[in-house]
């Protein structure tokens, strides 16, 4: 009986302890959890309106062309812009210049070409080589930190008819509802990856909460805008960051245009 008493006393301390190493197996792996889960809550990604932008409302961008601009042949093309209010080269007075990423050459203009990334320009005087077919354009006044100047005068649209034998392959219907892409783009190193600014171009409507809307996604988290103006980005992972918008109706149909869709893909890195 003796024996027995000392193999149950046993079994039982072996069993108490069995149960608080499970106990604590269960606790390290809920801790895991809870944080694994407050850091996906601290890094989820949120979109923001900017301001404290000096608005430029009297700011001016113009061409003086027709506004279907016919050039015989394809190659380099010279765009002479001219400009009120504005000055290319300086650094926008504002304290966003801190806050986003900024460039240190200043105010510019932003070229674009078919919905392409924009090439930024110091200067009024722009050569560009453009290839034979119809081309939509779309150029506008940009803050040092690439944010857009957005007023009635602040851009220049054109389409281009390059070549004698171009042909409309895009379908450009120049009236139509436009989403024109500008901003995040390229590389962010170090604190520019803090804060990114979201910013666009919409030309022939408005966005409103009962009407058409710009539906952001960036990395999969889903954004509806319903009001043009730029946006700051916070809560990105560092690598590779996918944003996607579109330009939709009421009822989130993508409106019809070559451009209404567009995928960008840009790279954070911590230094």
């Amino acid at each position: 009986m003796k024996h027995l008493k000392y193999t149950v006393l046993a079994l039982a301390v072996v069993f108490a302890t069995a149960c608080k190493e499970t106990k604590k197996e269960t606790e390290a792996v809920e801790d895991a959890t809870e944080q694994a889960t407050n850091k996906k809550e601290d890094s989820k990604i949120s979109i923001a309106p900017l301001s404290d932008s000096p608005a430029y409302a009297d700011a001016q961008l113009m061409l003086d062309t027709p506004e279907t601009m016919v050039i015989n042949d394809a190659g380099d093309v010279d765009f002479d812009f001219t400009l009120k209010n504005y000055t290319l080269g300086e650094l926008t007075d504002s304290p966003n210049k801190e806050r986003l990423a900024n460039s240190g050459k200043g105010q510019h203009i932003h070229f674009i070409l078919n919905n392409q990334p924009y090439s930024a320009h110091y200067e009024p005087n722009i050569k560009k080589e453009i290839p034979a077919g119809e081309h939509h354009l779309v150029a506008f006044l940009s803050r040092s930190y690439h944010e857009s100047v957005k007023n009635d005068n602040s851009m220049v649209v054109r389409k281009l008819v390059v070549g004698s034998d171009a042909k409309d392959s895009k379908n450009l219907d120049m009236e139509a509802p436009t989403l024109i892409y500008s901003r995040p783009k390229g590389t962010y190193v170090g604190k520019d990856t803090e804060n990114l600014l979201l910013d666009f171009f919409v030309l022939n409507t408005e966005l409103s909460d009962t009407g058409n809307k710009v539906i952001a996604t960036i990395n999969g988290e889903e954004f509806t805008i319903t009001k043009w103006e730029p946006y700051v980005v916070t809560g990105l992972p560092m690598g590779e960051v996918t944003i996607n918008l579109k330009l939709v109706d009421a009822d989130g149909n993508v409106l019809p245009g070559p451009f209404n869709t567009v995928e960008r893909k840009v790279t954070l890195k911590s230094e």
